[in-house]
Protein backbone atom coordinates (compact mmCIF):
# COMPACT_ATOMS: atom_id res chain seq x y z
CA UNK A 1 0.00 0.00 0.00
CA UNK A 2 1.45 3.48 -0.79
CA UNK A 3 2.58 5.87 1.77
CA UNK A 4 2.99 9.31 2.24
CA UNK A 5 5.24 12.11 4.41
CA UNK A 6 3.91 15.47 4.70
CA UNK A 7 7.47 17.43 3.09
CA UNK A 8 6.93 20.09 6.01
CA UNK A 9 11.15 21.06 5.12
CA UNK A 10 10.51 21.80 1.69
CA UNK A 11 7.40 23.79 2.44
CA UNK A 12 9.05 25.43 5.32
CA UNK A 13 11.84 26.33 3.16
CA UNK A 14 9.56 28.28 0.71
CA UNK A 15 7.54 30.06 3.03
CA UNK A 16 10.71 31.53 5.04
CA UNK A 17 13.34 31.57 2.62
CA UNK A 18 12.20 32.38 -0.55
CA UNK A 19 8.97 34.01 0.20
CA UNK A 20 10.43 35.01 3.71
CA UNK A 21 6.98 35.69 5.01
CA UNK A 22 7.59 37.50 7.91
CA UNK A 23 9.23 40.38 6.42
CA UNK A 24 6.48 41.20 3.38
CA UNK A 25 4.46 43.62 6.08
CA UNK A 26 0.89 41.60 4.90
CA UNK A 27 -1.25 41.23 7.65
CA UNK A 28 -1.26 38.49 9.92
CA UNK A 29 2.32 36.98 7.53
CA UNK A 30 3.67 38.50 11.01
CA UNK A 31 2.53 35.64 12.79
CA UNK A 32 3.95 33.27 10.46
CA UNK A 33 7.47 32.64 12.23
CA UNK A 34 9.44 29.20 11.33
CA UNK A 35 8.30 27.99 14.86
CA UNK A 36 4.71 28.72 14.26
CA UNK A 37 4.22 27.27 10.92
CA UNK A 38 6.49 24.32 11.79
CA UNK A 39 4.12 23.42 14.63
CA UNK A 40 1.14 23.95 12.13
CA UNK A 41 2.65 21.82 9.33
CA UNK A 42 4.17 18.88 11.83
CA UNK A 43 0.58 18.67 12.88
CA UNK A 44 -0.99 18.71 9.47
CA UNK A 45 1.31 16.16 8.60
CA UNK A 46 0.15 13.85 11.66
CA UNK A 47 -3.39 14.12 10.10
CA UNK A 48 -2.54 13.52 6.53
CA UNK A 49 -0.65 10.34 7.08
CA UNK A 50 -2.05 8.79 9.96
CA UNK A 51 -5.88 9.37 9.64
CA UNK A 52 -6.37 10.08 5.54
CA UNK A 53 -3.76 8.27 3.79
CA UNK A 54 -4.57 4.97 5.44
CA UNK A 55 -8.30 5.37 3.61
CA UNK A 56 -6.87 6.92 0.27
CA UNK A 57 -6.96 2.88 -1.02
CA UNK A 58 -10.14 1.60 0.56
CA UNK A 59 -12.08 4.84 -0.07
CA UNK A 60 -11.05 4.07 -4.06
CA UNK A 61 -12.06 0.36 -3.49
CA UNK A 62 -15.21 0.91 -1.58
CA UNK A 63 -16.70 4.05 -3.19
CA UNK A 64 -19.64 5.56 -2.51
CA UNK A 65 -22.97 4.48 -2.49
CA UNK A 66 -26.65 5.77 -2.92
CA UNK A 67 -29.25 4.23 -0.68
CA UNK A 68 -32.97 5.77 -0.58
CA UNK A 69 -31.38 8.39 -1.68
CA UNK A 70 -28.95 9.43 0.56
CA UNK A 71 -25.24 8.85 -0.36
CA UNK A 72 -22.91 6.40 1.95
CA UNK A 73 -19.23 7.27 2.01
CA UNK A 74 -16.76 4.37 1.88
CA UNK A 75 -15.87 3.35 5.72
CA UNK A 76 -13.87 5.31 8.02
CA UNK A 77 -14.79 8.88 6.14
CA UNK A 78 -16.97 9.75 8.52
CA UNK A 79 -14.96 9.41 11.63
CA UNK A 80 -12.08 11.34 9.44
CA UNK A 81 -14.15 14.02 8.67
CA UNK A 82 -15.40 14.44 12.29
CA UNK A 83 -11.42 14.59 13.20
CA UNK A 84 -11.09 16.95 10.87
CA UNK A 85 -13.47 19.43 12.19
CA UNK A 86 -12.32 19.25 15.86
CA UNK A 87 -9.40 20.01 15.11
CA UNK A 88 -10.11 22.83 12.96
CA UNK A 89 -8.66 21.92 9.77
CA UNK A 90 -11.25 22.59 8.16
CA UNK A 91 -11.14 26.77 9.31
CA UNK A 92 -8.04 27.80 8.82
CA UNK A 93 -8.00 30.93 6.96
CA UNK A 94 -12.12 31.61 7.25
CA UNK A 95 -13.03 34.68 8.74
CA UNK A 96 -12.65 34.71 12.22
CA UNK A 97 -16.15 36.51 12.58
CA UNK A 98 -17.66 33.27 11.76
CA UNK A 99 -15.49 30.82 13.54
CA UNK A 100 -12.32 30.42 11.29
CA UNK A 101 -8.58 30.59 12.36
CA UNK A 102 -8.20 33.72 10.40
CA UNK A 103 -4.86 32.64 9.04
CA UNK A 104 -3.26 33.99 6.05
CA UNK A 105 -4.26 31.64 2.54
CA UNK A 106 -0.78 30.44 2.35
CA UNK A 107 -0.79 28.81 5.52
CA UNK A 108 -4.14 26.90 4.28
CA UNK A 109 -2.34 26.58 0.59
CA UNK A 110 0.35 24.56 2.35
CA UNK A 111 -1.55 22.25 4.78
CA UNK A 112 -4.62 21.61 1.73
CA UNK A 113 -1.54 20.13 -0.43
CA UNK A 114 -1.03 17.35 2.54
CA UNK A 115 -4.75 16.72 2.73
CA UNK A 116 -4.88 16.17 -0.88
CA UNK A 117 -1.89 14.48 -1.20
CA UNK A 118 -2.84 12.15 1.47
CA UNK A 119 -6.19 11.50 0.08
CA UNK A 120 -7.65 13.98 -2.60
CA UNK A 121 -11.08 12.56 -2.92
CA UNK A 122 -11.81 12.92 1.03
CA UNK A 123 -10.43 16.27 0.92
CA UNK A 124 -12.61 17.51 -1.53
CA UNK A 125 -15.79 17.33 0.42
CA UNK A 126 -14.46 20.29 2.93
CA UNK A 127 -12.22 22.13 -0.55
CA UNK A 128 -15.82 22.56 -2.28
CA UNK A 129 -17.34 24.10 1.23
CA UNK A 130 -14.42 26.49 1.29
CA UNK A 131 -15.50 27.44 -2.26
CA UNK A 132 -18.87 27.82 -1.28
CA UNK A 133 -18.00 29.64 2.04
CA UNK A 134 -15.73 32.40 -0.08
CA UNK A 135 -19.28 33.28 -2.57
CA UNK A 136 -21.42 33.70 0.91
CA UNK A 137 -18.90 35.35 2.27
CA UNK A 138 -17.93 38.08 -0.71
CA UNK A 139 -21.51 37.89 -2.42
CA UNK A 140 -24.07 37.27 0.82
CA UNK A 141 -26.17 39.66 2.69
CA UNK A 142 -25.88 39.89 6.78
CA UNK A 143 -28.36 37.71 7.47
CA UNK A 144 -27.14 34.80 4.65
CA UNK A 145 -23.67 35.24 6.16
CA UNK A 146 -24.67 34.93 9.97
CA UNK A 147 -27.28 31.81 8.58
CA UNK A 148 -25.04 29.43 6.78
CA UNK A 149 -21.17 30.48 7.34
CA UNK A 150 -20.77 29.84 11.19
CA UNK A 151 -22.07 26.23 10.06
CA UNK A 152 -20.12 26.02 7.13
CA UNK A 153 -16.89 27.19 8.52
CA UNK A 154 -17.47 24.26 11.27
CA UNK A 155 -18.18 22.15 8.15
CA UNK A 156 -21.44 21.34 10.16
CA UNK A 157 -22.76 21.90 6.61
CA UNK A 158 -21.40 21.46 3.64
CA UNK A 159 -21.54 23.65 0.10
CA UNK A 160 -21.13 22.70 -3.40
CA UNK A 161 -21.14 24.50 -6.54
CA UNK A 162 -23.63 23.79 -9.01
CA UNK A 163 -22.99 24.68 -12.78
CA UNK A 164 -22.98 22.34 -15.31
CA UNK A 165 -26.00 20.57 -17.49
CA UNK A 166 -26.30 17.67 -19.31
CA UNK A 167 -26.12 19.61 -22.50
CA UNK A 168 -24.25 22.85 -21.68
CA UNK A 169 -20.67 22.35 -20.31
CA UNK A 170 -18.02 25.33 -20.61
CA UNK A 171 -21.35 27.24 -22.59
CA UNK A 172 -23.33 27.85 -19.65
CA UNK A 173 -25.22 30.38 -21.85
CA UNK A 174 -26.74 27.43 -23.16
CA UNK A 175 -28.17 26.30 -19.41
CA UNK A 176 -32.12 25.82 -18.76
CA UNK A 177 -32.41 25.56 -15.42
CA UNK A 178 -35.02 27.83 -14.11
CA UNK A 179 -35.39 30.27 -10.90
CA UNK A 180 -39.42 31.47 -10.59
CA UNK A 181 -39.47 34.16 -8.30
CA UNK A 182 -42.02 33.50 -5.46
CA UNK A 183 -43.01 37.31 -4.02
CA UNK A 184 -41.70 36.58 -0.58
CA UNK A 185 -37.86 36.74 -1.48
CA UNK A 186 -37.43 33.13 -2.88
CA UNK A 187 -36.97 31.54 -5.50
CA UNK A 188 -38.48 27.59 -7.23
CA UNK A 189 -35.64 26.24 -8.72
CA UNK A 190 -36.38 23.29 -11.42
CA UNK A 191 -33.66 21.98 -13.86
CA UNK A 192 -31.15 19.53 -13.43
CA UNK A 193 -27.04 19.61 -13.06
CA UNK A 194 -24.15 17.33 -13.55
CA UNK A 195 -20.76 16.52 -12.37
CA UNK A 196 -21.88 17.87 -8.76
CA UNK A 197 -18.82 16.82 -6.76
CA UNK A 198 -19.73 15.83 -3.00
CA UNK A 199 -23.20 16.71 -4.23
CA UNK A 200 -24.72 14.57 -2.00
CA UNK A 201 -23.08 12.38 1.31
CA UNK A 202 -23.34 11.40 5.08
CA UNK A 203 -20.80 13.53 6.49
CA UNK A 204 -22.69 16.96 7.53
CA UNK A 205 -26.52 17.60 8.76
CA UNK A 206 -26.94 19.99 6.17
CA UNK A 207 -25.53 20.64 1.89
CA UNK A 208 -25.54 24.09 1.15
CA UNK A 209 -26.03 24.09 -3.09
CA UNK A 210 -24.92 27.23 -5.07
CA UNK A 211 -27.22 26.73 -8.24
CA UNK A 212 -26.41 28.84 -10.96
CA UNK A 213 -30.18 29.34 -12.76
CA UNK A 214 -31.89 31.36 -14.93
CA UNK A 215 -34.34 34.13 -13.55
CA UNK A 216 -37.19 35.65 -15.88
CA UNK A 217 -36.06 38.84 -17.74
CA UNK A 218 -32.24 38.15 -17.97
CA UNK A 219 -31.82 37.88 -21.40
CA UNK A 220 -29.80 35.31 -23.55
CA UNK A 221 -26.45 33.98 -23.08
CA UNK A 222 -24.34 34.05 -19.54
CA UNK A 223 -25.67 37.61 -19.09
CA UNK A 224 -29.50 36.18 -17.82
CA UNK A 225 -27.98 34.11 -14.99
CA UNK A 226 -28.29 34.31 -11.40
CA UNK A 227 -26.96 32.63 -8.58
CA UNK A 228 -29.13 31.11 -5.77
CA UNK A 229 -28.69 29.68 -2.05
CA UNK A 230 -30.29 26.22 -1.99
CA UNK A 231 -30.18 24.09 1.01
CA UNK A 232 -30.56 20.02 1.24
CA UNK A 233 -32.69 21.24 4.24
CA UNK A 234 -34.56 24.62 4.31
CA UNK A 235 -33.27 26.62 7.67
CA UNK A 236 -35.84 27.96 10.17
CA UNK A 237 -35.61 31.09 11.77
CA UNK A 238 -33.92 29.96 14.83
CA UNK A 239 -31.69 28.23 12.65
CA UNK A 240 -32.48 24.89 13.28
CA UNK A 241 -33.42 22.63 10.23
CA UNK A 242 -36.92 23.10 8.54
CA UNK A 243 -38.26 20.90 5.87
CA UNK A 244 -36.04 18.57 2.99
CA UNK A 245 -36.08 20.51 0.40
CA UNK A 246 -37.32 19.92 -3.24
CA UNK A 247 -34.09 18.35 -4.76
CA UNK A 248 -32.67 14.97 -4.84
CA UNK A 249 -30.20 13.16 -6.60
CA UNK A 250 -30.72 11.29 -9.66
CA UNK A 251 -27.66 9.36 -9.47
CA UNK A 252 -23.84 8.46 -8.94
CA UNK A 253 -21.36 8.88 -11.90
CA UNK A 254 -19.16 6.15 -12.07
CA UNK A 255 -15.74 7.51 -13.01
CA UNK A 256 -12.19 6.84 -13.58
CA UNK A 257 -11.09 7.82 -10.31
CA UNK A 258 -12.01 10.03 -7.39
CA UNK A 259 -13.86 6.87 -5.90
CA UNK A 260 -14.45 8.11 -2.72
CA UNK A 261 -15.68 11.08 -3.81
CA UNK A 262 -19.66 11.46 -4.68
CA UNK A 263 -19.97 13.18 -8.17
CA UNK A 264 -23.94 13.15 -8.28
CA UNK A 265 -26.92 14.44 -10.61
CA UNK A 266 -29.00 16.51 -9.25
CA UNK A 267 -32.76 17.08 -9.77
CA UNK A 268 -34.01 20.20 -8.64
CA UNK A 269 -37.72 20.26 -8.64
CA UNK A 270 -39.36 23.31 -7.52
CA UNK A 271 -36.62 23.47 -4.91
CA UNK A 272 -36.32 26.92 -2.81
CA UNK A 273 -33.42 29.09 -3.44
CA UNK A 274 -32.39 32.56 -2.21
CA UNK A 275 -30.46 34.83 -4.91
CA UNK A 276 -27.14 35.40 -4.09
CA UNK A 277 -25.56 38.36 -4.79
CA UNK A 278 -27.81 40.57 -8.04
CA UNK A 279 -30.07 39.12 -10.16
CA UNK A 280 -28.61 38.10 -13.58
CA UNK A 281 -25.56 38.85 -12.13
CA UNK A 282 -24.74 35.51 -10.91
CA UNK A 283 -21.49 35.09 -13.23
CA UNK A 284 -19.72 37.59 -11.00
CA UNK A 285 -20.64 35.68 -7.59
CA UNK A 286 -19.94 32.24 -8.99
CA UNK A 287 -16.66 33.34 -10.23
CA UNK A 288 -15.62 33.82 -6.65
CA UNK A 289 -15.89 30.00 -6.31
CA UNK A 290 -14.43 29.28 -9.85
CA UNK A 291 -11.20 30.82 -8.98
CA UNK A 292 -10.49 29.23 -6.27
CA UNK A 293 -11.48 26.21 -7.37
CA UNK A 294 -9.06 26.57 -10.24
CA UNK A 295 -6.40 27.40 -7.95
CA UNK A 296 -7.32 24.20 -5.42
CA UNK A 297 -7.15 22.26 -9.09
CA UNK A 298 -3.85 23.39 -9.35
CA UNK A 299 -2.69 22.35 -6.29
CA UNK A 300 -4.33 19.29 -6.77
CA UNK A 301 -2.19 18.63 -9.40
CA UNK A 302 1.05 18.41 -8.12
CA UNK A 303 0.17 17.28 -4.67
CA UNK A 304 -1.05 13.79 -5.96
CA UNK A 305 2.10 14.01 -8.11
CA UNK A 306 4.46 14.42 -4.43
CA UNK A 307 2.59 11.46 -3.17
CA UNK A 308 3.15 9.48 -6.46
CA UNK A 309 7.17 10.48 -6.34
CA UNK A 310 7.50 9.82 -3.10
CA UNK A 311 6.47 6.49 -3.50
CA UNK A 312 8.49 6.18 -6.78
CA UNK A 313 11.84 7.07 -5.09
CA UNK A 314 11.03 4.23 -2.01
CA UNK A 315 10.34 1.63 -4.94
CA UNK A 316 13.34 2.62 -6.81
CA UNK A 317 15.50 2.73 -3.61
CA UNK A 318 14.39 -1.25 -2.81
CA UNK A 319 13.65 -2.70 -6.16
CA UNK A 320 16.80 -4.43 -7.54
CA UNK A 321 16.95 -4.94 -10.96
CA UNK A 322 20.38 -5.13 -13.10
CA UNK A 323 23.44 -3.59 -12.63
CA UNK A 324 24.97 0.29 -13.00
CA UNK A 325 26.86 0.13 -16.65
CA UNK A 326 29.70 1.70 -14.61
CA UNK A 327 30.76 -0.77 -11.73
CA UNK A 328 28.57 -2.82 -8.86
CA UNK A 329 26.81 -0.66 -6.78
CA UNK A 330 25.46 -3.63 -4.45
CA UNK A 331 28.15 -6.41 -4.67
CA UNK A 332 25.81 -7.93 -1.91
CA UNK A 333 22.89 -8.62 -3.68
CA UNK A 334 21.97 -10.16 -6.66
CA UNK A 335 21.65 -7.11 -8.49
CA UNK A 336 22.03 -2.87 -8.25
CA UNK A 337 19.07 -0.82 -7.02
CA UNK A 338 17.08 0.83 -9.98
CA UNK A 339 18.05 4.35 -8.57
CA UNK A 340 21.49 3.67 -9.92
CA UNK A 341 20.00 3.39 -13.33
CA UNK A 342 20.18 6.84 -15.71
CA UNK A 343 17.04 6.50 -17.00
CA UNK A 344 15.14 6.19 -14.00
CA UNK A 345 17.46 9.65 -12.45
CA UNK A 346 16.22 11.11 -15.33
CA UNK A 347 12.16 9.50 -14.34
CA UNK A 348 12.77 10.66 -10.75
CA UNK A 349 14.59 14.05 -11.93
CA UNK A 350 11.91 14.66 -14.33
CA UNK A 351 9.46 14.32 -11.23
CA UNK A 352 11.26 15.65 -8.30
CA UNK A 353 12.07 18.53 -10.03
CA UNK A 354 8.22 19.59 -11.41
CA UNK A 355 6.83 18.60 -7.68
CA UNK A 356 9.18 21.15 -6.01
CA UNK A 357 9.21 23.74 -8.32
CA UNK A 358 5.32 23.64 -8.19
CA UNK A 359 5.12 24.01 -4.85
CA UNK A 360 7.05 27.09 -4.74
CA UNK A 361 4.80 28.73 -7.54
CA UNK A 362 1.56 27.66 -6.38
CA UNK A 363 2.74 29.53 -2.87
CA UNK A 364 3.75 32.29 -4.54
CA UNK A 365 -0.04 32.47 -5.84
CA UNK A 366 -1.27 32.22 -2.44
CA UNK A 367 1.14 34.76 -1.20
CA UNK A 368 -0.40 36.83 -4.42
CA UNK A 369 -3.51 36.13 -3.18
CA UNK A 370 -2.79 37.04 0.27
CA UNK A 371 -1.50 40.64 -0.99
CA UNK A 372 -4.65 40.87 -2.89
CA UNK A 373 -6.70 40.23 -0.31
CA UNK A 374 -5.65 41.54 2.63
CA UNK A 375 -3.65 44.79 1.59
CA UNK A 376 -5.99 45.82 -1.22
CA UNK A 377 -2.68 44.95 -3.71
CA UNK A 378 -4.21 45.92 -7.00
CA UNK A 379 -1.14 44.47 -8.60
CA UNK A 380 -1.17 41.69 -6.66
CA UNK A 381 -4.88 40.66 -8.18
CA UNK A 382 -3.79 41.61 -11.38
CA UNK A 383 -1.08 39.14 -11.53
CA UNK A 384 -2.81 36.10 -10.28
CA UNK A 385 -5.87 36.63 -12.53
CA UNK A 386 -3.32 36.34 -15.42
CA UNK A 387 -1.77 33.71 -13.82
CA UNK A 388 -4.96 31.52 -12.29
CA UNK A 389 -5.07 29.49 -16.01
CA UNK A 390 -1.38 28.68 -15.93
CA UNK A 391 -1.88 26.91 -12.31
CA UNK A 392 -4.55 25.17 -12.92
CA UNK A 393 -3.57 24.25 -16.83
CA UNK A 394 0.28 23.82 -16.94
CA UNK A 395 0.69 22.22 -13.17
CA UNK A 396 -2.52 19.72 -13.76
CA UNK A 397 -0.97 18.74 -17.55
CA UNK A 398 2.35 18.25 -15.78
CA UNK A 399 0.68 16.28 -12.62
CA UNK A 400 -0.95 13.81 -14.44
CA UNK A 401 2.14 13.42 -16.43
CA UNK A 402 4.07 13.30 -13.07
CA UNK A 403 1.74 10.41 -11.61
CA UNK A 404 2.06 8.40 -15.13
CA UNK A 405 6.08 8.55 -14.63
CA UNK A 406 6.21 7.37 -11.22
CA UNK A 407 3.61 4.44 -12.07
CA UNK A 408 6.68 3.87 -14.88
CA UNK A 409 8.62 3.32 -12.29
CA UNK A 410 7.30 0.42 -10.84
CA UNK A 411 7.08 -1.58 -14.51
CA UNK A 412 4.41 -4.15 -14.48
CA UNK A 413 3.91 -3.62 -10.55
CA UNK A 414 2.91 -0.20 -11.48
CA UNK A 415 -0.16 -1.51 -13.68
CA UNK A 416 -1.29 -3.90 -10.66
CA UNK A 417 -3.75 -2.32 -8.20
CA UNK A 418 -2.36 -3.67 -5.24
CA UNK A 419 0.79 -1.11 -5.08
CA UNK A 420 -1.55 1.57 -5.79
CA UNK A 421 -0.17 3.38 -8.47
CA UNK A 422 -2.60 3.34 -10.48
CA UNK A 423 -4.98 4.97 -8.05
CA UNK A 424 -2.61 8.40 -8.39
CA UNK A 425 -2.72 8.71 -12.28
CA UNK A 426 -6.63 7.83 -12.40
CA UNK A 427 -7.28 10.33 -9.24
CA UNK A 428 -5.17 13.35 -10.79
CA UNK A 429 -6.58 12.57 -14.65
CA UNK A 430 -9.47 14.55 -13.55
CA UNK A 431 -7.39 17.50 -12.91
CA UNK A 432 -7.00 18.36 -16.48
CA UNK A 433 -11.13 18.26 -16.89
CA UNK A 434 -12.95 19.79 -13.85
CA UNK A 435 -13.29 23.78 -13.41
CA UNK A 436 -12.83 24.10 -16.58
CA UNK A 437 -10.94 21.79 -19.32
CA UNK A 438 -7.45 22.70 -19.91
CA UNK A 439 -8.08 23.75 -23.11
CA UNK A 440 -10.60 27.00 -22.14
CA UNK A 441 -7.54 27.15 -19.62
CA UNK A 442 -4.98 28.13 -22.38
CA UNK A 443 -8.18 29.97 -24.36
CA UNK A 444 -8.79 32.10 -21.31
CA UNK A 445 -5.25 32.66 -20.93
CA UNK A 446 -4.36 33.93 -24.68
CA UNK A 447 -8.15 35.39 -25.09
CA UNK A 448 -7.97 37.39 -22.23
CA UNK A 449 -5.74 37.43 -19.66
CA UNK A 450 -3.13 38.99 -22.27
CA UNK A 451 -5.09 41.87 -23.34
CA UNK A 452 -6.50 42.44 -19.50
CA UNK A 453 -6.47 45.90 -18.17
CA UNK A 454 -4.29 46.56 -21.56
CA UNK A 455 -1.60 43.88 -21.29
CA UNK A 456 0.04 45.64 -18.42
CA UNK A 457 -0.07 42.21 -15.74
CA UNK A 458 1.53 40.13 -18.49
CA UNK A 459 3.79 42.76 -19.22
CA UNK A 460 4.20 43.28 -15.29
CA UNK A 461 4.98 39.69 -15.77
CA UNK A 462 7.89 40.01 -17.81
CA UNK A 463 9.51 42.99 -15.79
CA UNK A 464 9.53 40.97 -13.00
CA UNK A 465 11.35 38.35 -14.42
CA UNK A 466 13.69 40.89 -16.27
CA UNK A 467 14.17 42.92 -12.70
CA UNK A 468 15.42 39.40 -10.91
CA UNK A 469 17.99 38.99 -13.98
CA UNK A 470 19.56 41.96 -13.59
CA UNK A 471 19.56 42.53 -9.71
CA UNK A 472 21.54 38.62 -9.64
CA UNK A 473 23.57 38.96 -12.96
CA UNK A 474 26.33 39.66 -10.96
CA UNK A 475 26.48 36.25 -9.14
CA UNK A 476 28.78 33.51 -11.07
CA UNK A 477 27.01 30.73 -9.20
CA UNK A 478 23.68 32.30 -10.62
CA UNK A 479 24.21 33.73 -14.26
CA UNK A 480 25.13 30.07 -16.53
CA UNK A 481 22.65 27.59 -14.67
CA UNK A 482 19.75 29.70 -13.76
CA UNK A 483 19.74 33.29 -15.44
CA UNK A 484 20.54 32.58 -18.65
CA UNK A 485 18.47 30.27 -19.34
CA UNK A 486 15.29 31.83 -17.66
CA UNK A 487 16.19 35.13 -19.83
CA UNK A 488 16.06 32.57 -23.01
CA UNK A 489 12.71 30.83 -21.74
CA UNK A 490 11.60 34.32 -21.06
CA UNK A 491 12.54 35.81 -24.44
CA UNK A 492 11.07 33.02 -26.03
CA UNK A 493 7.29 33.87 -24.58
CA UNK A 494 7.57 37.12 -25.28
CA UNK A 495 8.24 36.36 -28.85
CA UNK A 496 5.17 34.07 -29.26
CA UNK A 497 2.97 37.56 -27.18
CA UNK A 498 4.40 39.62 -30.74
CA UNK A 499 3.40 36.59 -32.92
CA UNK A 500 -0.07 36.51 -31.06
CA UNK A 501 -0.21 40.35 -31.59
CA UNK A 502 0.75 40.15 -35.21
CA UNK A 503 -1.08 37.23 -36.69
CA UNK A 504 -3.99 36.84 -34.52
CA UNK A 505 -5.13 40.79 -35.48
CA UNK A 506 -5.51 38.56 -39.25
CA UNK A 507 -6.58 35.38 -38.50
CA UNK A 508 -7.62 35.66 -34.30
CA UNK A 509 -7.17 31.19 -35.00
CA UNK A 510 -3.47 31.90 -35.53
CA UNK A 511 -3.03 32.66 -31.62
CA UNK A 512 -6.13 30.02 -30.50
CA UNK A 513 -4.62 27.60 -32.97
CA UNK A 514 -0.87 28.53 -30.72
CA UNK A 515 -2.67 29.15 -26.66
CA UNK A 516 -2.05 25.66 -25.58
CA UNK A 517 1.80 25.41 -26.32
CA UNK A 518 1.76 29.12 -24.57
CA UNK A 519 0.00 27.95 -21.81
CA UNK A 520 2.86 25.98 -21.36
CA UNK A 521 5.62 27.82 -22.23
CA UNK A 522 4.33 30.40 -19.56
CA UNK A 523 4.08 27.36 -16.84
CA UNK A 524 7.78 26.68 -17.74
CA UNK A 525 8.61 30.09 -17.43
CA UNK A 526 7.02 30.56 -13.68
CA UNK A 527 8.85 27.14 -12.95
CA UNK A 528 12.06 28.48 -14.11
CA UNK A 529 11.85 31.81 -12.42
CA UNK A 530 11.03 29.63 -8.65
CA UNK A 531 13.74 27.84 -9.61
CA UNK A 532 15.97 30.77 -9.94
CA UNK A 533 14.32 32.13 -6.48
CA UNK A 534 15.21 28.68 -4.65
CA UNK A 535 18.69 28.56 -6.20
CA UNK A 536 19.05 31.61 -4.58
CA UNK A 537 17.74 31.48 -1.27
CA UNK A 538 19.73 27.71 -1.07
CA UNK A 539 23.05 29.26 -1.79
CA UNK A 540 22.50 32.07 1.51
CA UNK A 541 21.60 29.27 3.43
CA UNK A 542 24.82 27.44 2.38
CA UNK A 543 26.70 31.10 2.53
CA UNK A 544 25.72 31.32 6.26
CA UNK A 545 26.73 28.13 7.61
CA UNK A 546 23.23 26.13 7.10
CA UNK A 547 23.62 22.95 9.21
CA UNK A 548 21.82 20.84 6.12
CA UNK A 549 24.17 21.00 3.71
CA UNK A 550 22.78 18.15 1.81
CA UNK A 551 19.53 19.70 1.64
CA UNK A 552 20.39 22.86 -0.20
CA UNK A 553 22.90 21.16 -2.32
CA UNK A 554 20.03 18.95 -3.77
CA UNK A 555 17.70 21.46 -3.94
CA UNK A 556 20.04 24.01 -6.60
CA UNK A 557 21.34 20.52 -8.28
CA UNK A 558 17.35 19.84 -8.74
CA UNK A 559 16.89 23.10 -10.13
CA UNK A 560 19.81 22.91 -12.36
CA UNK A 561 18.62 19.98 -13.89
CA UNK A 562 15.10 21.70 -14.22
CA UNK A 563 16.50 25.06 -15.89
CA UNK A 564 18.96 22.35 -18.17
CA UNK A 565 16.55 19.53 -19.12
CA UNK A 566 13.04 21.45 -18.91
CA UNK A 567 12.49 24.86 -19.63
CA UNK A 568 14.53 24.40 -23.10
CA UNK A 569 11.02 22.75 -23.83
CA UNK A 570 9.67 26.98 -24.51
CA UNK A 571 11.92 27.16 -27.78
CA UNK A 572 9.33 23.84 -28.93
CA UNK A 573 6.28 25.53 -28.34
CA UNK A 574 7.11 28.92 -29.62
CA UNK A 575 8.46 26.84 -32.91
CA UNK A 576 4.64 25.18 -32.79
CA UNK A 577 3.05 28.63 -31.92
CA UNK A 578 4.75 30.24 -35.12
CA UNK A 579 3.60 27.50 -37.51
CA UNK A 580 0.06 29.27 -37.12
CA UNK A 581 -3.29 27.84 -37.43
CA UNK A 582 -2.66 26.57 -41.53
CA UNK A 583 -0.90 23.13 -39.80
CA UNK A 584 -4.18 22.76 -37.30
CA UNK A 585 -6.89 23.86 -39.67
CA UNK A 586 -5.96 22.46 -42.62
CA UNK A 587 -8.24 19.66 -42.31
CA UNK A 588 -12.20 20.16 -43.36
CA UNK A 589 -14.35 18.79 -40.40
CA UNK A 590 -15.19 15.74 -42.55
CA UNK A 591 -11.87 14.45 -43.09
CA UNK A 592 -11.48 13.89 -39.72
Amino acid sequence: MPSYTAPVKDMQFILHNVLKVTETGIPGYEDLDEGFTAAVLEEAGKIARDVLAPLNVSGDREGCRLENGVVRTPSGFAEAFAAMKEGGWTALDCDPEYGGQGLPYVAATAVGEMFISANMAFNMYQGLTHGAYSAIHAHGTAEQKSTYLPKMVACDWTGTMNLTEPHAGTDLGMMRTKAEPQGDGSYRITGQKIFISAGEHDLAENIIHLVLAKAPGGGEGTKGISLFIVPKYLVNADGSLGDRNALSVGKIEEKMGIHGNATCVMNYDGAVGWLLGEEHKGMRAMFTMMNEARLGVGLQGYAVAEAAYQNAVAYARDRLQGRAVTGTENPGGPADPLIVHPDIRRNLMDQKSFVEGARAFTFWGAHLIDRSVRQGDQAAEGMISLLTPVIKGFLTDKGFDTAVAAQQVFGGHGYIEEWGMSQFARDARITQIYEGANGIQALDLVGRKLTQDGGKHVLAFFAMVKDFIKENEGDARLKPGFLDPLKKASKDVQAAGMYFMQAGMKNPNAALAGSYDFMHMMGHVCLGLMWARMAKAAMAALDEGASDRDYYEAKIATGRYYMARQLPATAMHLARIETGAEPVMALPAEAF
